[in-house]
């Protein structure tokens, strides 16, 4: 075994007086190894992490660095210690190109000329690809990602933290990602990833800690352990991994889309003459590629895209009768009383305001039922209280910002708020990105009540296991057009797969 780079001793770290992130936690991280660090959302794994790089300070214990021990105040004191963190987040400026961001903050006596050498070096030798001229903004996510890791290692860290650095990624971007950190670890650099996809630790990973309410429960040998003894590591209990899919007898049509066609800033179609019916009491998946228009058909059926001439999504309901849908805006939506609800896959972006609590965020969508000119706070708030109790949020209040809270309670709350308003139909994207298995499961649960109950879902993910053991259809999308709706009890992983990436062309 290699010297250990960093060790971590009793650390603990409070916010308020009733959430404790971390209690007690103890880590070792070695030169040379890739370490996955592990755990249900809430489990204390990114405060940790920020405590190593600075962006936090601990109430108690000790970090040493190479057996000596250090104060960690800032970031800026974690770069001098060789530590560099790569947020779930992007910390880049949209107009600089690659070079300019990397170049931010660094003295003046570094030239453009010089940084472009050293970093065209550095790419070369671990296998990165970036070009250094690009604007951010033009960036796929992966090309971002890269970006942020080049920066940290070129401002000489050695000492690596990724929160979540798959969550989205295409499966080819990760094979990438994984070889250049495999390049990096035999240069002897020490990696630590924060992650919930327990087949990538057991593909990346040398050693794996797993946190679980704060606390450290134990590192194990990646040689030595299992997909089903980390779960039960994470969740302190043996759980099968069974999602249930029960069956509706009696279905009613309620949305009815005809040749949906959307086109991006750039003229092309990013939703190409999209056709199908969606039912209640069914979980109807959408499986895609990255990038296949699955976010843009929703949000224009849900009036958030404009629409080309001749797309059309009829809306059916018994107490409301037939409404087409297009040319009407969200806002208009509401307003006519039709129960469409919307889980987008941003979450702070687009479904909740991250300064604002849950009490806050409940009423965005409840303010315009008040009478007069004063907001009432009481139902929101007995509404939000409901979501925190039946869902378990974890949160000090009500109002504390939400932004602050994990990304699984995130999701509960966006979840809780949409199914709150009863809707007739229920739309996700990526509902479960970055979730823990126990939180995931949570969701799967209420998709199949709500499915129960008569509501018509749509189900966008990434995990074909899921989509084939949740969903009672898949309609799979390939660049933009509908590629075929499968029976969900009978489909399989390849027939999707292939469908994801080959247009049929008889269908």
């Amino acid at each position: 075994m290699s010297e250990i780079a960093v060790s971590m001793r009793n650390i603990t770290k409070a916010f308020g007086k009733k959430v404790i992130a971390n209690k007690n936690v103890d880590l070792d991280v070695y030169h040379g190894e890739i370490l996955s660090l592990l755990g249900e959302n809430g489990s204390g794994k990114t405060t940790l992490m920020n405590m190593l790089s600075g962006v936090y300070y601990p109430d108690e214990g000790e970090i040493l660095i190479d057996g000596k021990p250090v104060t960690i105040a800032s970031p800026k004191d974690a770069y001098d210690y060789g530590i560099g963190m790569i947020h779930q987040h992007f910390k880049l400026i949209d107009i600089f190109s690659a070079l300019e961001n990397i170049l931010i903050g660094l003295p003046e006596k570094i030239t453009d000329k010089m940084c472009r050498k050293e970093v065209e070096e550095i790419c070369n030798k671990y296998g990165f690809e970036l070009d250094l001229d690009k604007k951010v903004y033009e960036m796929t996510v992966s090309e971002k990602e890269t970006l942020e890791i080049v920066k940290t290692i070129y401002r000489g860290a050695d000492i690596l933290i990724l929160d979540e650095p798959t969550a989205v990624l295409t499966p080819q971007e990760i094979k990438k990602l994984f070889a250049v950190l495999r390049n990096m670890k035999a240069d002897g650099k020490s990696i630590v990833i924060i992650t919930h996809k327990l087949n990538e630790v057991m593909e990346i990973s040398d050693r794996i800690t797993v946190l679980r309410k704060g606390e450290n429960v134990g590192t194990v040998n990646k040689s030595e352990t299992n997909e089903q003894q980390l779960t039960e590591m994470m969740v302190g209990e043996k759980i099968t991994l069974d999602i249930a899919r029960d069956f509706v007898e009696e279905k009613h049509k309620r949305l009815e889309v005809k040749h949906l066609t959307v086109k991006n800033i750039d003229d092309k179609k990013v939703v190409d003459d999209v056709s199908f019916d969606l039912y209640s009491g069914e979980i109807l998946g959408i499986a895609g590629i990255s990038g296949s228009g699955q976010k843009e058909m929703l949000e224009a059926i849900m009036g958030l895209q404009k629409c080309e001439e001749g797309s059309s999504v009829i809306y059916y309901s018994t107490a409301h009768g037939v409404h087409e849908l297009i040319g009407l805006s969200t806002k208009e939506i509401i307003q006519h009383g039709l129960h469409l609800a919307f889980v987008p896959e941003d979450r702070l972006g687009m479904g909740l305001v991250g300064n604002m609590g849950m009490t806050d965020n409940v009423m965005l969508k409840r303010y315009r039922k008040g009478s007069g000119p004063f907001l009432h706070r009481k139902k929101p708030e007995e509404t939000a209280q409901k979501i925190k109790d039946e869902l378990e949020v974890k949160t000090p209040d009500l109002e504390y910002p939400v932004r602050k809270l994990s990304g699984g309670n995130v999701q509960k709350i966006l979840v809780g708020r949409e199914i709150n308003n009863k809707p007739t139909v229920l739309m996700t994207a990526y509902a479960v990105r970055g979730l823990d298995i126990n939180t995931s499961y949570a969701i799967y649960n209420l998709l199949n009540e709500q499915k129960k109950k008569g509501v018509a879902v749509i189900y966008v993910g990434e995990d074909l296991d899921v989509l084939l053991a949740l969903s009672d259809r898949i309609m799979v999308l390939c660049s933009g057009k509908e590629n075929g709706i499968l029976d969900g009890r009978t489909a399989t992983k390849e027939e999707i797969g292939y469908r994801m990436t080959h247009l049929q062309e008889a269908q």
